[in-house]
């Protein structure tokens, strides 16, 4: 009996958010089900740490320099291959819900999906519109539910004589965390902060002190629900030129400043600035945590459905999110880069046909290796023009050769607009971390001139997994780094990725 597949994806979830990796801040006892019956990989990473691009890897199980998605502003073409086209095929149904964010219009559509119903672009928080083949329509509600009840109303309607591959996609936790209001009660105690919260970037590459993702400076007023004042000297600079969004102030006189939640009017006051930036914190991640929550609900309403129908045995189901995302380490939120919390993606799986409960896979894999994983997994074969590797022999103990443990990262979009952002790629082993900043705008979507001097950045991932302190300038490490050169310019030929170095 061929496997059913169920592959649930949220939008910027960290694995420092779950439980299962350990997490200090949060519970999700829905999604650390899936761990406890399966497998937590713990090497799990992203090619390209921003949303679409992301996505398109995963559909497709190629680089983004070879699917054509490199940046938010680029569309898939429907005419490509994917993972959905080559099940259908093979006989299962096909469906997708939730978050698409490759693109609109019959040429960007989702293809290879018997069924499907998506957001367009980002999506609503509440009472979100969603295209489908019968055209547009607005569902009252939250979206997390919303996506829940769609996906639940699909399995009780599907057609029981087939296998079925779906594809759920959660906007949540995508920025500005609109949580539902049941969850307003939750996280009010004290949210543990991170030891590199202050992080003065010292001893990092140029990108690291540019990026506009600090907590500190750069969140606006919708980011953390509060009511936008009309005029006064610390209303904050605009997001972007002819943008009604603000920024949150810099204050000077604390004394006189306040600030108001926008749905309860309470009046918050700070001493001093480092105060006030914890303030900005912990209100981040309250809302962050609780759109997680919602997440985690509607984990627990798929595997209970899986329960009672007598399916769970034969469905592999899956939990990651489409990249990692700061929260608060380094003073950062959002995503984008190749430093550790940007890069990993969680990635829980079980199957009880084949993966032991409670298992936990340390080899290092790619969202590019999940579509050759899911086909072989199903008996299919795997085409050769996905760039990906099956990693089920991890789980089956059974491969032969060595595991080839490097991953390879490259985020094309440099300083766009909001974040600042440098483009930069590089590569990952369990040792070394590697990234070379090549300081150079492409012309991809958001992209500004660049002029910025390239700068390589060396990372002992054992002995430093803070990523604090490069070594690529040190004279005992320049034959690492030499290597660790060879190494990265082996896999981009391997790829058919372009060095810039």
């Amino acid at each position: 009996m061929k496997p059913n597949i169920i592959f649930i994806m949220a939008d910027d979830h960290a694995a420092n958010a779950i439980g299962a990796y350990g997490s200090k801040i949060n519970s999700t006892p829905n999604i650390d089900r899936i761990a406890r019956s399966g497998a937590r990989f713990s090497h799990c990473y992203v090619s390209n740490s921003i949303c679409t691009p992301s996505r398109a890897s995963i559909l497709t199980g190629t680089y983004n320099h070879v699917n054509g998605v490199m940046s938010l502003g680029d569309t898939i073409d429907s005419r490509l291959p994917n993972v959905a086209k080559h099940f259908n095929t093979a006989g299962y149904q096909t469906a997708i819900f939730g978050k698409w964010h490759l693109g609109e219009g019959k040429a960007h559509q989702p293809s290879g999906f018997d069924d499907w119903k998506v957001l367009p672009g980002q999506g609503a928080y509440f009472n979100p519109i969603f295209h489908s083949p019968k055209g547009e329509e607005k569902i009252s509600g939250y979206v997390t539910e919303i996506i829940t009840d769609i996906t639940l109303d699909w399995l009780k309607n599907r057609d029981t004589n087939k296998p079925f591959f779906l594809m759920m996609h959660h906007k949540a936790p995508h920025r500005p965390w609109h949580y539902d209001p049941k969850k307003e009660n939750l996280y009010l105690d004290k949210i543990e902060i991170p030891d590199t919260f202050a992080d003065d970037y010292k001893n990092r590459a140029a990108a690291a002190s540019a990026a506009k993702i600090r907590i500190a400076d750069d969140f606006t007023y919708e980011d953390l629900g509060l009511a936008q004042p009309e005029s006064g000297l610390n209303l904050g600079e605009l997001l972007w030129d002819k943008s009604g969004n603000r920024k949150l102030p810099k204050v000077d006189d604390f004394d006189v400043f306040s600030l108001k939640d926008e749905t309860t009017g309470e009046i918050f006051k700070f001493a001093d600035k480092k105060s006030y930036d914890e303030f900005k914190y912990q209100r981040y991640l309250q809302r962050y945590l609780r759109t997680v929550s919602s997440i985690d609900d509607s984990v627990g309403s798929i595997l209970d459905f899986l329960d009672s129908e007598g399916l769970s045995d034969n469905t592999m189901v899956i939990y990651t999110s489409d990249q990692g995302f700061f929260l608060g380490e380094h003073g950062w939120y959002d995503k984008r880069f190749m430093y550790e919390e940007s890069f990993q993606m969680p990635f829980l799986i079980k199957y009880p046909k084949e993966i032991e409960a409670n298992s936990v896979i340390s080899h290092m894999i790619s969202n590019v290796d999940f579509a050759p994983t899911f086909l072989e997994t199903a008996g299919l074969s795997v085409p050769n023009y996905m760039q990906g590797r099956s990693f089920r022999p991890l789980w089956q103990k059974n491969f032969s050769e060595e595991w080839p443990d490097l991953v390879y990262h490259r985020y094309w979009m440099h300083r766009d607009l909001y974040h600042n952002a440098y483009a930069h790629y590089g590569i990952r082993n369990k040792k070394y971390k590697l990234i070379y900043w090549y300081n150079e705008g492409l012309g991809s979507t958001g992209s500004q001139p660049g002029g910025e001097t390239p700068e390589w950045e060396l990372f002992d991932c054992e002995n430093d997994p803070k990523e604090l302190f490069n070594l690529a300038n040190k004279s005992e490490y320049q034959e690492t780094l030499k290597q660790l050169i060879e190494i990265l310019d082996s896999k981009m030929a391997e790829i058919g990725d372009i060095p810039r170095h």
